[in-house]
């Protein structure tokens, strides 16, 4: 494999989920809060990735959530930024804004501060929506060990992106 700025098997699922989703003749677009963009650096380290990804919406903060992705205020203040229903909706908004068939969108706590008793560092959700999709949105909330060490903001974004590329394989 060629020279690549990220961990090989990050490199390695990213080259996947073009190919497989290239096959298909399917475009992606992603929503990302604390991947910071990592997924969709990810996805265009590959070449040939311009056939798959369409875009991607780096959305740290509250703000950014509602006024580029149509988040509604009400979802964040009841649920919080890290919620399932706040995931889904980043998704729904990507899609909504784009070209793309599928959207994953990301949101989660890093680390090493800003946890909860009920969100803890290591706390990421996801959320899947596909154009033209039947049934219930798809969503999970994950749990990534290792974000209170040396390094584990670090950890807690690497394991977040690989499920984030997962969920973009068809």
């Amino acid at each position: 494999m060629p020279l690549s700025l990220l961990p090989e098997d990050i490199s390695a699922l990213a080259a996947r989920v073009v190919a497989e989703n290239s096959a298909l003749g399917r475009k992606v677009v992603l929503a990302e809060s604390c991947t910071g963009g990592l997924v969709a650096a990810a996805i265009t380290e590959i070449a040939g990735s311009s056939a798959v990804f369409d875009r991607g919406f780096v959305t740290y903060s509250n703000e950014a959530k509602m006024e580029m992705l149509g988040v509604a205020r009400d979802i964040i203040d009841t649920f919080g930024a890290v919620s399932i229903a706040c995931a889904w909706a980043m998704a729904k908004g990507a899609l909504d804004r784009s070209k793309a068939d599928v959207a994953v969108a990301i949101s989660g706590v890093a680390g090493p501060g800003g946890g909860s008793p009920q969100k803890p560092v290591g706390t990421v959700v996801f959320a899947r929506v596909v154009r033209g999709g039947v049934g219930e949105p798809e969503g999970e909330l994950r749990f990534f060990e290792g974000g209170e060490g040396p390094g584990g903001r670090a950890e807690i974004r690497r394991q977040a992106t690989l499920c984030a590329l997962e969920l973009l394989l068809p």
